[in-house]
C-alpha cells in the first residue's frame, strides 16, 4: 500500500499540541492522542439577536454585516418608523417622509437609500436618501413599483429590480447618487426577488408570483440566467457581496420556510435554516460571512420583531477516521 508521501509528495508533521496559524487544508499526526487531524471548515450558523421595537413585515432594509443595520417602514400598519442595530439592540430614529410597505432598500446603516412601495397605481416612485441621522425626498424612480428590491454599497451607487408596476415587470433601475436609469430588464419578470451585491456585480433569485427558483447575475449592464435554487420561493431575502458571493433565507414556497442557501458563482448549497421561519422580509449585509434577518411575518401573518445573525463557517479541527 502506497504510503502518504507517495501519494502527495509530502510528509505529515508530527506534534504533540495543535499546530499554530493553520490553514484549511492543512493534516498533521497528534502524538499526544495517536490521531490524525486536519483544518476543515465548519459550519455557519443563525444566532438570537436583538429584537425590533416594533414588529413588521414588507419593510426596507440597509446594512454591513450581523452587528449594524437599519430597518424602515413596513406594515402593519403601515409604518414610517426607523431602527438602527448596533449588534445588541435596535434604537428609534428618524421616520421615513412617506409611511409605505412592500418597497425596498439598500446601502449602510449610514449611508442608505429607500425606493418604491405600495400606493396607487402603478405603486410608489418616491426616494428618500438617509445620511445616518435622517431621510431626505431625492429623485423618483422612473417606473413606480410596489414589491420591488434593491441592493447596493451605499446611497450613491443602488439597483432597483423587479417588481409590480402593475403589471409585473423585470425592470432594473441604476441609481448614481443623483437620479435613477433604466437598464436591461431581468430575463424572467418577477416581484419579491432575493437580491445581492453591488450596483455593478449582483445576483437575484426566487421571486414570485408563484415559487420561482430561476436565478439571474448582474455584470453591470446585462442579466444572464444561472444555476436555480434548491428550494424555489417567494418573498425571501437575500444579500451578499457580488454576483459570486451571495446568501438567500426564508420566504415562502407557499408555506413560510427557514431555507437558508449560500452561493459561490456557480451553485447553490442549502446550509444552517433560520431558527424561525418567516417570509416578507430582507436581508441587510453587504457579505455571506455575516447577514442580519430581522422581522418579517409568520405562517399565520404575525409580523415579527425577531432578528437572526448569520456568521459564515469557521474552521474547525477535525479527526481523520483512519480505521
Amino acid at each position: 500500500m502506497a504510503d502518504y508521501k507517495t501519494i502527495h509528495g509530502t510528509t505529515i508533521k508530527s506534534y504533540t499540541t495543535d499546530p499554530d496559524n493553520l490553514i484549511q487544508g492543512q493534516v498533521w499526526y497528534d502524538k499526544t492522542n495517536k490521531v490524525l487531524q486536519f483544518q476543515a471548515a465548519g459550519a455557519g450558523a443563525w444566532s438570537s439577536g436583538g429584537n425590533l421595537n416594533t414588529g413588521r413585515s414588507t419593510s426596507g432594509t440597509a446594512g454591513t454585516g450581523n452587528t449594524t443595520g437599519l430597518v424602515f417602514g413596513g406594515l402593519p400598519p403601515t409604518t414610517a418608523k426607523t431602527e438602527s442595530y448596533n449588534g445588541t439592540n435596535w434604537t428609534e430614529v428618524a421616520d421615513l417622509n412617506t409611511a409605505r410597505n412592500a418597497f425596498t432598500g439598500a446601502g449602510t446603516y449610514t449611508s442608505a437609500l429607500a425606493f418604491g412601495g405600495t400606493g396607487p397605481p402603478p405603486g410608489l416612485a418616491i426616494t428618500e436618501l438617509w445620511n445616518g441621522s435622517g431621510w431626505t425626498e431625492v429623485a423618483d424612480l422612473n417606473t413606480g413599483r410596489s414589491s420591488l428590491r434593491g441592493t447596493g454599497a451605499d446611497n450613491t451607487a443602488a439597483l432597483g429590480v423587479g417588481g409590480y408596476s402593475p403589471p409585473l415587470t423585470g425592470k432594473t433601475e441604476l441609481w448614481n447618487g443623483s437620479g435613477w436609469t433604466e437598464v436591461a430588464d431581468l430575463n424572467t419578470a418577477r416581484s419579491y426577488v432575493g437580491v445581492g451585491g453591488t450596483s455593478t456585480s449582483a445576483i437575484a433569485a426566487g421571486g414570485g408570483p408563484g415559487t420561482k427558483n430561476e436565478a439571474e447575475t448582474w455584470n453591470g449592464s446585462s442579466w444572464t440566467e444561472t444555476s436555480n435554487l434548491n428550494t424555489g420561493r417567494y418573498q425571501l431575502a437575500g444579500t451578499g457581496a457580488s454576483s459570486t458571493d451571495a446568501i438567500v433565507f426564508g420566504g415562502l414556497t407557499p408555506s413560510v420556510t427557514a431555507v437558508t442557501e449560500t452561493w459561490n458563482g456557480s451553485s447553490w448549497t442549502e446550509v444552517a435554516d433560520l431558527s424561525t421561519a418567516r417570509g416578507a422580509m430582507q436581508g441587510s449585509g453587504n457579505s455571506t460571512p455575516a447577514a442580519l434577518a430581522a422581522g418579517g411575518e409568520t405562517a399565520t401573518d404575525a409580523a415579527l420583531t425577531a432578528t437572526e445573525e448569520w456568521s459564515d463557517p469557521t474552521l474547525v479541527i477535525k479527526t481523520i477516521d483512519t480505521d
